[in-house]
């Protein structure tokens, strides 16, 4: 039963079996504990997947190669490399070497992460190595490191590489360098090696086209887009869930609502449903355009459907909201997103701020800023100059300054400098002189840009009492610079 629950990706009802097991004191042998851990590791289960695990082993279980791997393989492609590799520690303490797959699987996590350079380090010892040579999954994991950073030189050199010592790239292989392309505009690349496939006896599948058509919509070449699409159609293929999404996305970028709801019904008539980024999509360019009641129906569809919406989706409403001059609004939607789980971030709290601030609520911005410092969220340019400036508009300071103190050294630096740049072009030079001062208290060196500001100031409202002081502040010194 577990094994069927497995095979059919029911996770919830191969757990609920599997606990029955362990409760008895049954258990299952290295096989089946490595298709249990692949299919929960799969399913985004992978905490779920290490206490199975580890329960095991205490009943007597005595893990292979294959068992670790699978956990590796989890860990690394959620993004958790410091676990996936102290697993590999505790796999070699037990004597056990690991293969190809756990070191390809490592590598692909890297890469993820954005860690490229420490990827191929592990890469060159393989490829150094007598017992474990890259295989075509290895070089793959590696190529798609470097298109992920536009390295396209590099991922080129390894499929050239690759076929020196003698492994043929795969579809996957071709796809990840046709994607890489395709984002940096390289679409002559691009449809080359699609033909190389096709002499290779490969054909481009859905993945391929919908790499393509991607990055065609982006550089804003979408009629060849739909053009592409039609030739996938011809070569057998449909599109996907995929594909329709990323022409949805396309047609609200151009504010094209009609065709973007349109590419929705006709996803719907053939069998495709929605998902919430779909929805998310249309909500986020119809706030944008204050359109709030048709964000409230498509939130609505989304949910009666048995969605749930993100917070990215959450946070285009409070958005939408705070731009319509509807507050209220943006706050109850704002109390409704934790309610149900769904923790804001910076962007959320963010627009919030901001909507509260062009509302002149202050009291409540500052009460939100300071919570998101509280939950270690970091402000945007954008929020730390709204709130900081909006204070000083009322003449507090002293508020805009402890709030503009709570942020890291570097992000007070770039707000208090933009601040006074800001209070210089509007010739506050009184309230610009104690940020000013701020700055020397906190950095001790000043940009060029934000002295000249200030100076300049100060000649034109005749504060020359002001610059021999700064003047004489900044000679006096030790360690103080301009650059």
């Amino acid at each position: 039963m577990v094994i069927l629950y497995c095979k059919l990706g029911r996770v919830s009802d191969a757990d609920r079996w599997l606990s029955a097991m362990l409760s008895r004191g049954f258990l299952v042998d290295n096989a089946t504990c490595s298709l249990i851990l692949n299919v929960f590791c799969e399913n985004g289960c992978v905490n779920r997947a290490l206490w199975i695990f580890h329960r095991m082993i205490e009943m007597g279980l005595d893990p292979n190669v294959i068992n670790f791997s699978c956990l590796i393989n989890g860990l690394s492609s959620r993004g958790s490399i410091k676990q996936a590799f102290e697993m590999l520690e505790e796999m070699v303490r037990r004597g056990l070497k690991p293969n190809m797959y756990t070191h390809t699987a490592l590598i692909d996590g890297l890469c993820k992460k954005g860690w490229t350079d420490k990827a191929f380090r592990l890469f060159l010892k393989l490829v150094r190595s007598d017992n474990y040579k890259p295989n075509v999954h290895t070089y793959t994991a590696m190529i798609s490191g470097y298109c992920k950073e536009e390295r396209l030189n590099r991922a080129e050199m390894l499929l050239v590489k690759m076929q020196e010592q003698g492994l043929v790239p795969n579809l996957n292989t071709y796809t990840t360098l046709i994607d890489g392309h395709a984002k940096v505009g390289d679409f002559d690349r691009a449809y080359e090696l699609m033909e190389t496939m096709g002499r290779e006896g490969l054909t481009a599948n859905t993945y391929t086209y919908n790499a393509v058509i991607d990055g065609l919509c982006k550089k804003g070449r979408v009629k060849e887009a739909y053009k592409l699409l039609k030739r996938s159609y011809k070569n057998g293929l449909c599109a996907d869930k995929v594909t329709y999404t990323i022409l949805i996305s396309e047609s609200c970028k151009q504010g094209d609502i009609k065709q973007a709801f349109a590419l929705v019904n006709k996803m719907i008539k053939k069998g495709i449903e929605p998902d919430m980024y779909t929805y998310t999509t249309l909500i986020s360019s119809l706030s944008r355009q204050k359109k709030m009641r048709e964000c409230e129906r498509i939130l609505s569809d989304a949910t009666n459907v048995g969605l749930n919406p993100t917070t990215r989706t959450y946070t285009s409403m409070i958005s939408g909201y705070c731009q319509d001059c509807k507050i209220d609004k943006a706050m109850k939607m704002f109390h409704k997103m934790q309610d149900n789980g769904c923790a804001p971030d910076s962007f959320t709290y963010g627009a919030l701020i901001s909507g509260l601030c062009k509302e002149s609520m202050l009291d409540e911005a500052r009460a939100l800023f300071e919570e998101m410092m509280d939950k270690g969220l970091s402000p945007c340019e954008v929020t730390r100059m709204t709130i900081a400036y909006e204070f000083c508009k009322k003449d507090d300071f002293l508020t805009a300054m402890a709030l503009l103190d709570r942020l890291e050294k570097k992000l007070c630096v770039r707000t208090v400098s933009t601040l006074v740049r800001k209070l210089c072009s509007e010739q506050k030079v009184e309230m610009a002189v104690q940020f000013f001062d701020k700055l020397l208290d906190v950095d001790k060196t000043v940009d060029h840009v934000t002295l000249a500001a200030f100076m300049t100031a100060c000649y034109d409202s005749n504060n020359y009492a002001l610059v021999s002081d700064i003047s004489e502040r900044m000679t006096k010194e030790k360690g103080v610079s301009v650059t």
